[in-house]
């Protein structure tokens, strides 16, 4: 056998060999990407009240694709007016005790409590409101962007309710 002809079949049997480790494994090797950094935030530096913060992203971006991290401070006795999210949230009580109805009208004497460490599931499109009563309360929120809230209150007699302007 001449060395071109030798040095052809080497070639060949060498590809072969690859492409049938290619179909025994079902998949070529992984390339190669570089570590990712975990994100730490053990001071809960993200969330201090001194910041003043109402909502600080922990992670991601609610207004893109992929997965988010939020964290919402509600001042004693401030909460949301009715609204909905058009994806799914998954919500953790991290300070204080939360308070949540469901609906279109605002009945804060309706609203239920969820402790400190309490979980919610927020479908997407479920009508809702939520907030504190006498104390801060730091809500963790995360879910899959792009996310879009819609308000939708109403009145007694099924009017919709629009935000005061500022200063009256």
């Amino acid at each position: 056998m001449n060395r071109a002809r030798l040095l052809l079949l080497a070639a060949s049997t060498t590809l072969s060999i690859a492409v049938m480790s290619i179909a025994v494994t079902g998949q070529a090797p992984a390339p190669q990407r570089a570590p990712v950094k975990p994100l730490v935030d053990a001071d809960n530096k993200r969330m201090q009240p001194e910041q003043g913060l109402v909502s600080t992203t922990v992670f991601g971006d609610p207004s893109k694709p992929g997965i988010y991290v939020i964290r919402n401070r509600f001042a004693p006795g401030v909460t949301s007016r009715p609204h909905f999210h058009d994806q799914d949230r998954f919500v953790t009580v991290i300070k204080g005790t939360w308070y949540t109805d469901e609906g279109d009208v605002f009945r804060p004497e309706k609203m239920v409590p969820i402790k400190e460490g309490g979980f919610m599931y927020h479908p997407a499109n479920y009508h809702h409101y939520d907030g504190s009563q006498g104390e801060e309360v730091i809500v963790q929120i995360m879910g899959m962007g792009p996310v879009k809230t819609v308000q939708t209150e109403v009145d007694a007699n099924g009017n919709p309710v629009r935000p005061k302007p500022p200063g009256e």
